[in-house]
């Protein structure tokens, strides 16, 4: 697989970190990874950037643009929480740098003098592929030995710490599987175990695999966590997602971690709790693919084709008079995906408008909003309300989360697919189902793949 340019980690110590606008946040005090076994080039989850108040913070490397130039380009936003470093996380100039590790082929001794990181060029994803070595002592009256940069996995040495390995290895043997899959092996594991796991997941990985498991276990887990984790959580997951679970939770826990959430994740949340659950405002994401008419084709397609989008999201853009977040500006339409496909990459979208398919208002019910979909046969709904502004979209998953029996994760989860786990993380195969037809698909390894960790 071909990969982006690299930059080395000593390069990026100190480095003054900037917002799109051009205005310094911060400067890079460290790099957060976490070492894979099997000698798989460790995943970059972020950086640590102290900011003016001296306060050290971590920031994903989802939120990173470019690097280059001596500086750091970021989207500008930050979450100022203090940075605490959490199980199965490794700092990179605090704890692999100066390492004594040996070469996988001739055994011999060397010091980790630097390591390089690298973009992978199909996702946002970072991950270390190359390590700088010195040979010989490190004493100081030893002669300098040679120094050579080598492939991650031409090295080893670099031991997970025994305080985390349980977790970590856990983590390692079912990386690869979808939320879903993974959910479905959190919620067979004790009470205890689920925990661990929790804990050591990253963020974004726990929060896709949250929005997968049944309410009860959702509310453990969630109510497990420190306050400020749950919070960070919770604005890793979609608005409606979360939106569902807080609702689970009493009112005075709620209201806590909503206040702890920042306020930009957390108003569409309370915006979606006003709404009655089984209505189309209550169902619905606020994180549609919105574009002003004057945007192009080509606009369209690359937001259609961020690999973060979910699939029935990615399938139409709304378009809406400014501003461009909900709630909108007046909705003049949708453009879908095939319509994109046919125009040319500098046509506006405002010209391919369609204009016929009424919006919903947000007490739809679930009924209606259902006999909504199979009539129309798309499967997101726009939601706007009687001042013609776009509040989001309901998507087909979200109507037949509401359609299925209360509790139909605990029977049908990973009921469908059969893989590489043992013991009592084996799923059962339809009978008489052909084998072949329901191996599970996969995640593709994280160097390809964003949790929660």
């Amino acid at each position: 697989m071909a990969t982006g340019s690299r930059v080395f980690v000593s390069h990026l110590s100190g480095v003054a970190v900037f917002d799109p606008n051009g205005d310094q946040v911060g400067r890079v005090r460290d790099v957060v990874t976490v070492l894979r076994p099997g000698g798989r080039p460790p995943r970059v989850l972020g950086l640590v950037v102290e900011v003016v108040s001296r306060r050290r913070i971590f920031f994903p490397m989802t939120r990173v643009t470019g690097v280059e130039s001596g500086q750091v380009i970021t989207t500008g936003v930050l979450n100022i929480r203090r940075f605490e470093q959490r199980p199965a996380e490794t700092l990179v100039l605090g704890e692999l740098l100066d390492r004594r590790v040996a070469l996988v082929d001739t055994d011999e001794e060397v010091t980790v003098l630097d390591v390089g990181l690298v973009q992978l060029p199909s996702r946002r994803d970072w991950q270390i592929d190359k390590v700088f070595v010195r040979k010989g002592g490190g004493g100081a009256l030893r002669r300098r030995g040679e120094t050579l940069t080598v492939e991650w996995s031409a090295v080893t040495g670099f031991a997970l710490e025994e305080s985390h390995q349980g977790a970590a290895n856990l983590l390692a043997t079912f990386e690869q599987l979808r939320p879903a899959d993974l959910a479905n092996v959190l919620h067979h594991l004790s009470s205890k175990r689920r925990t661990e796991v929790a804990a050591a997941l990253q963020d974004d990985r726990l929060a896709d695999v949250l929005e997968e498991l049944p309410e009860d276990d959702q509310v453990e887990i969630l109510g497990k966590l420190q306050e400020e984790r749950a919070a960070d959580v919770l604005e890793a997951m979609d608005p409606d997602d979360a939106a569902d679970l807080l609702s689970e939770l009493p009112e005075d826990d709620k209201e806590r971690l909503l206040h702890l959430m920042e306020p930009q994740d957390a108003a569409p949340v309370r915006r979606l709790l006003t709404y009655e659950e089984n209505t189309a405002g209550g169902m619905m994401t606020t994180e549609p693919i919105v574009l002003e008419p004057g945007a192009s084709v080509a606009d369209a397609l690359a937001r259609v084709r961020h690999a973060d989008q979910p699939a029935p999201l990615a399938a139409q853009v709304f378009v809406c008079r400014p501003p461009d977040e909900t709630p909108t500006g007046t909705y003049l339409g949708v453009v879908h995906f095939q319509r994109l496909l046919r125009d040319p990459p500098f046509a506006l979208v405002g010209s391919m408008v369609d204009s016929d398919l009424q919006p919903i208002p947000p007490d739809t019910t679930l009924h209606v909003l259902t006999s909504y979909l199979a009539t129309y046969n798309i499967v997101a709904a726009p939601v706007v309300d009687e001042g013609g502004h776009l509040l989001g979209a309901v998507t087909v998953d979200d109507v037949l989360d509401h359609l299925l029996p209360t509790g139909w994760r605990d029977s049908a989860s990973g009921s469908y697919v059969r893989g590489g786990a043992s013991g009592p993380y084996d799923w059962d195969v339809p009978a008489g189902a052909d084998t072949a037809a329901v191996e599970p698909e996969r995640d593709g390894p994280r160097e390809t793949e964003p949790g929660d960790g």
